[in-house]
């Protein structure tokens, strides 16, 4: 009885915690999720025009009216959940795919349909930003990105991509 009882709380668990798992891929044949690609890393390390990745956000619970991106380095506790910017892309609460534009690095003036939420948190390091390019000198530090889908103050769905490392 208990063996059954607790089969099946795990069947449901399962269920309800997998039942609004996001759909993202890159949009950009360049990023890989294994390594950071060339010229995408912050400019005191030889980036050229860096920018996040454009992202590909399917099954998106419908009533979502908001997709939150944090940038962040796994090997950097200055730097990890969310140090390299945290921002916002509305969308319609109808949506159930969408595709999320690029944002430059190293600048305070990104696309209008985002919000900055906090600027990364490397001023001083290089150049401040609402978004920091992956900036460990090529030491094998693994990048990601955290994307939540909220409605109003409440996650509906939350899903981490590895974005490389450098």
């Amino acid at each position: 009885m208990k063996y059954t009882l607790l089969s099946t709380f795990i069947l449901i668990f399962s269920f309800y915690t997998n039942a609004f798992a996001l759909d993202i891929t890159f949009a950009d044949d360049d990023w890989d999720g294994v390594t950071i690609p060339k010229g995408q890393q912050c400019q005191k390390f030889g980036g050229i025009n860096p920018a996040t990745p454009r992202w590909i956000v399917s099954n998106i619970p419908i009533g979502s009216d908001t997709i939150i991106l944090e940038y962040s380095d796994r090997d950097s506790k200055k730097m990890d959940k969310g140090g390299h910017g945290r921002m916002l892309f509305p969308i319609s609460p109808t949506a159930t795919q969408t595709e999320i534009p690029s944002v430059p690095g190293h600048t305070f003036i990104i696309p209008s349909q985002f919000a900055m939420i906090e600027a990364h948190r490397g001023a001083g390091w290089d150049i401040d930003g609402a978004y920091m390019p992956p900036c460990s000198g090529g030491k094998n530090h693994a990048y990601y990105v955290t994307i939540k889908t909220v409605k109003g103050d409440l996650i509906t769905a939350e899903m981490v991509v590895e974005m490389g490392k450098y």
